[in-house]
Parts: C-alpha cells; sequence; structure tokens
C-alpha cells in the first residue's frame, strides 16, 4: 500500500499550530498527513530522516515569525529536500511585504493571513488549488528498497542478481547517471568508495555490505534455529527444493541451505517450457517461488545466503560446517550444490567478470542492454533462453558456437523460436578470442575457427553459458567424485577401489547414496544425472525415501 504524502506544518505558538493542525487534518486526513513541530531545526531534521525512508511532502505550511529562524528561511531550506512541494507562508498583517519578497526568493507559492477563520472560505480554497497542482504534477517515488552502485560493479551486479533471486523487489539508481542515487548518498553521508550502497524504506542503510548482511536486513534467516535435523540439504535448486517439500511433508525435521539464493541455474531462466503441467511455460522465478512457498508450508527451516565449507562424520551423526564457523548437526544429508558455469579462457574475460561479462542469463541486467549487440556464449537451453530474453532488450542477439548448428545440443522449440526472431543471429564455427575495454566490456573478438580471421565487434554484455563444474570442492576427499568432480553415487560406486575399502555395511549404497552411508545426492552434482529440472525435481524427491530408509536401519 503507498504511503500518504505529507503536510507539513510549522509554527512556535503551539495554540496556533493546533488550530492549524485540527483544520488541515480535518479536511485532508483522508489523502494526507499531517506533520507538524514547534521547531524549525527539529521539522529540518525530520525533513533529512523523512527523504532517507522515501516519503513524500506535498505542502509546507510555515510561520513567518520563529526564533530560531523566519518562515521564509525555513522554506527556502526546506526546498532543497522537496523541491516539488507547495510552499504556504502564515503571515501576520505587518508581514506582508516579506511574503511578497519571498514569492521571488523562494517560490512562494501563496501567504496566508492569521486568522484564517472560517477555514472553508480562507483555508481550504487555497489549499486545494496547492495540492490539485502538486499532484497533477507528481510522479511517486518508489517505495521499497534502493540500490546506488555503478552499472559495471560486480559487487553491485551480485546484489542486483542476490535481491532479484530471492524475488526482492528494488530499484537499481547508477550514481554515474541517476541524481536521486547522489542525493541518497549525500543524505546518508556515503563516499563513492563504500558503494554499492542499500537505502531500507526504515530509512537505514548497508554500504558496500556482505550478502550476509544483505540477507539479514531484508529478512532471510542466516542462523540455524536446532541442534540436530532429521535431514539437511545442502543447495536449493530443483533437487534441493523438491527434497525439503517432500521431507517437510513426511514429517521430517528438515534444514535447507543456500549459499546464494534458491531456484539454482534455473532460477535464473526468464522461461522453461517444457516442464510437466505448464504448457504455457513459466519463468525460473516462479518455479522458485512456489516451491520455496510449499516447502515452508510444510514447516521447513530455509537459511540463506550461508556457504557451506565442510562435512564430516561422526559416530553416524553429520556435522556440517558453515563459513564463519558455526556447525550444523544432522542425521542425514542430501548433497543437491548443483553446478557452477565454466569460466571462459580468453585474454580479458576475467577482468571484466561482473563488469560486462556475465556467467549465466544476467536478466537483472538486461535493461542495461538496451540498444546494444549482446553476445552469447554456448548451444544449451540455457544460451537459447537468455538468448529469447535478451532480444527483447537488446538491438542485436549473437550466439556464438563452435558447431555448424544448434540441432545437436538445444532442444527444437527453443531453435524454432530463434530463427523466427528476427533480431537473434546464429554465429557459428566461431569462438570469443578476447574482450576489450577500460572499466568495462566494450569490444570482443570473434575468432573464426575456419579461417582463424579475428575481427573486434562493439557489445554490450557477454553472457557466457560453456558446460557446468560441480559446486562439490566443500565436500573434501573423503566422498568420492569422479573426474571431473561429480559425486559418484549407488552402482557407479562399485568401480572405484576407495569406495570398496572404506564401505563396511552389509547391504550396497542406495540408488542416491554416496559411499559415505547417510550423504544422498541429487540433481546436477550427481554423476550420471540428465540436466533438466524435471529430473532434479524427481531426484530431490527420491532422495527422501532413501532418508527414510536410512534412518529406519541406524
Amino acid at each position: 500500500m503507498a504511503k500518504q504524502p505529507i503536510i507539513f506544518t510549522v509554527d512556535d505558538d503551539e495554540q496556533v499550530l493546533a488550530a492549524i493542525r485540527r483544520d488541515v487534518r480535518k479536511e485532508y486526513r483522508k489523502d494526507y498527513r499531517v506533520m507538524s513541530t514547534t521547531s524549525a531545526k527539529e521539522a529540518l531534521e525530520a525533513l533529512k530522516e523523512l527523504k532517507q525512508k522515501g516519503e513524500e511532502v506535498a505542502l509546507f505550511l510555515s510561520d513567518q515569525r520563529m526564533p530560531e529562524m523566519s518562515g521564509v528561511e525555513f522554506l527556502e531550506q526546506a526546498k532543497e529536500f522537496y523541491p516539488a512541494a507547495k510552499r504556504v507562508l502564515l503571515t501576520a498583517y505587518s508581514d506582508i511585504e516579506a511574503a511578497v519578497k519571498a514569492i521571488n526568493d523562494v517560490q512562494l507559492d501563496y501567504y496566508l493571513n492569521k486568522p484564517w477563520d472560517p477555514p472553508e472560505e480562507k483555508l481550504y480554497p487555497t489549499l486545494n488549488d496547492l495540492l490539485d497542482e502538486w499532484q497533477i504534477n507528481h510522479i511517486p517515488e518508489f517505495q521499497g528498497i534502493r540500490l546506488v552502485g555503478y552499472q559495471y560493479s560486480p559487487k553491485s551486479h551480485d546484489i542486483k542478481d542476490f535481491l532479484s533471486r530471492n524475488l526482492i523487489p528494488y530499484q537499481w539508481l547508477d550514481v554515474e547517471t541517476e541524481d536521486k542515487g547522489q542525493e541518497l548518498l549525500d543524505l546518508a553521508s556515503v563516499d563513492h568508495a563504500d558503494l554499492p550502497a542499500i537505502f531500507f524504506e526504515d530509512g537505514s542503510h548497508l554500504a558496500n555490505p556482505s550478502m550476509t548482511e544483505v540477507g539479514d536486513k531484508i529478512g532471510l534467516k542466516t542462523k540455524a534455529a536446532e541442534e540436530m535435523y532429521d535431514v539437511v540439504i545442502v543447495g536449493a535448486g530443483p533437487a534441493g527444493m523438491a527434497a525439503a517439500v517432500y521431507g517437510g511433508s513426511e514429517g521430517l525435521k528438515t534444514l535447507l541451505i543456500e549459499k546464494h539464493a534458491p531456484g539454482g541455474q534455473a532460477g535464473t531462466s526468464s522461461r522453461i517450457e517444457n516442464y510437466l503441467g505448464f504448457p504455457k511455460g513459466l519463468s525460473g522465478a516462479d518455479l522458485t517461488q512456489r516451491a520455496i512457498t510449499q516447502a515452508k508450508r510444510f514447516g521447513i527451516e530455509f537459511l540463506s545466503p550461508r556457504t557451506v565449507s565442510g562435512i564430516e562424520t561422526k559416530d553416524n551423526y553429520k556435522i556440517i560446517s558453515l563459513e564463519g564457523g558455526e556447525q550444523v548437526n544432522a542425521k542425514a544429508v542430501i548433497i543437491t550444490s548443483g553446478v557452477q558455469y565454466r569460466h571462459l579462457e580468453a585474454p580479458g574475460v576475467h577482468d571484466f567478470t561482473g563488469a560486462g561479462v556475465y556467467y549465466g542469463a544476467a536478466t537483472t541486467e538486461a535493461n542495461a542492454c538496451k540498444n546494444k549487440d549482446v553476445y552469447i556464449v554456448g548451444g544449451g537451453n540455457s544460451a537459447g533462453q537468455a538468448a529469447m530474453y535478451m532480444a527483447k532488450f537488446a538491438s542485436n542477439v549473437y550466439i556464438v558456437i563452435r558447431k555448424p548448428d544448434l540441432s545437436s545440443s538445444m532442444s527444437q522449440y527453443l531453435i524454432d523460436q530463434i530463427d523466427g526472431t528476427k533480431n537473434i543471429h546464429l554465429t557459428p564455427r566461431t569462438v570469443i578470442n578476447g574482450a576489450v575495454g577500460d572499466t568495462n566490456l566494450e569490444c570482443v573478438e570473434l575468432k573464426n575457427l575456419d579461417t582463424e580471421e579475428v575481427v573486434k565487434k562493439p557489445a554490450g554484455a557477454l553472457l557466457i553459458f560453456i558446460g557446468a563444474r560441480p559446486y562439490t570442492d566443500w565436500t573434501g576427499e573423503g566422498i568420492l567424485k569422479n573426474d571431473r568432480g561429480f559425486l559418484l553415487t549407488g552402482k557407479d560406486l562399485a568401480k572405484s577401489d576407495d569406495h570398496k575399502r572404506s564401505w563396511k555395511l552389509q547391504r550396497e549404497p542406495f540408488l542416491l547414496e554416496t559411499n559415505t552411508p547417510g550423504i544422498m545426492a541429487a540433481g546436477d552434482v550427481r554423476a550420471g544425472a540428465m540436466n533438466r529440472v524435471a529430473s532434479a525435481v524427481g531426484e530431490g524427491a527420491m532422495a527422501i525415501k532413501f532418508v527414510h530408509e536410512y534412518l529406519a536401519e541406524v
């Protein structure tokens, strides 16, 4: 619900102030809030705080003769905070000359003589005209979190991505192009060296914050409430969210931990069109919101953003270590930490990561790509979905692939959509040879694999989708992986001599169980998994079944 704009009254005479406050509230309380004070200095301090909170002042009504400063002086200073607000001076007959002068000096809108009785004749008609004029020209301030930073700052990008992935509305203000951003910095005395800065509706702010600080402030939970859980799920992608839903619905004390934001790679997708039950498709953000809401409804606990740094087993209990030194204890663990896009090894790419070069969809940067050319590296479905989304903003989208076409790597429905989109162009048999720019990406170098020719092209953004590496370094050497770092489970463990030496149970590992009893793996992090949202959801649900079987035997 939008906040009501404010009518602000100032008069050092308490009786007069009470009278004007009474009359103004009587007429305008349905549409405006009325604030008042006997101190002009106190009023100016209040205006600074209101400005930081994103409040709106529609009209100032100030007495002329006040001990701390004159009404004209107050209105002149108040104008710096709210230049569009209407300004009315309350005067005695002897102050009319000062009031007339103020019309030119501070663009005074009107002056009223005391007394103003009856208000129906001497007060309301004037204020009605001024408030109507203010409303006609007024554009409401954004109500919510405001983020101020540099467009091509990696930290700014990370916070934008974090807020959007957690479905938190915010307003982005580029300090180099938005006067409003600089105004917020000045009010809070935040230096450019401390950007990015986040401003909240309660008037508080965070300068150059960590993700944990942001998470705490926006109401995410970052500390575990219990000493022991039946199952801890590491990673809130589709597999992890499905495991959380089934764990919670089946009565397990369930904790879900996510290092960044829920949804995984699927959460960044602008459109998932082949997920069962959604014939018109749905966005990754929509799927994520539905899944997390469903899981919480079943009573699961969700920690985010928290990074798991290690895991060990002691007397059948699993001890999960979090960055910062905190530990969480569990009877069983499901690892659903997913995968990350591999880094593109080309000169300059690393220098501009987060400043024009992005791994994944980077939908938060789409507006910054208006009327620019965008390059996408990769030929999978994620790359195709990103191309379709970015085509709505960019002048042209170029898909750069090593192969001659997309037929072997992308679903046909996406190929057909790309073929039918005029500003998407396929650049086959080509690689990125380098990224060029000053403080941010400005051009990409393209190398044709057949002719060896290298050309330089202007680029507003470079989005990279070139295969995945599993996020498993934190699991240590005790949990077996294949040569690419994916976790081995079930029958695949039989091929490992290390497993044969360490597995001491009479039974064989469950289908999704690692070489450590009670630690399961599901989704893309598991060796042999299919890279599909539906299969990840299925494995997450299946993992809970194996957790039940494991808990029944210990």
